[in-house]
């Protein structure tokens, strides 16, 4: 079986310019880093897919609100 999970993450420009992305879960943290923004990505996805293998998906709220 297969379930689509989002997870927020962000990204930013270190000083020695490198990028560096960064998701949290309830179990802790994910880091990716990379010379480009997609590299980082692609990074910080290897880390996140580890530890849903390790500790499962992390629970998600989702909340739909009227933007005016």
């Amino acid at each position: 079986m297969k379930q689509m999970v989002q997870i927020p993450y962000e990204l930013k420009q270190e000083e020695d310019g490198t990028w560096g992305a960064h998701a949290s879960f309830p179990s802790g943290g994910a880091h990716g880093v990379g010379d480009t923004p997609e590299e980082a990505v692609a990074d910080l996805y290897e880390a996140v897919s580890l530890i849903i293998e390790e500790f499962g998906v992390p629970p998600v709220l989702t909340i739909v609100q009227d933007v005016a």
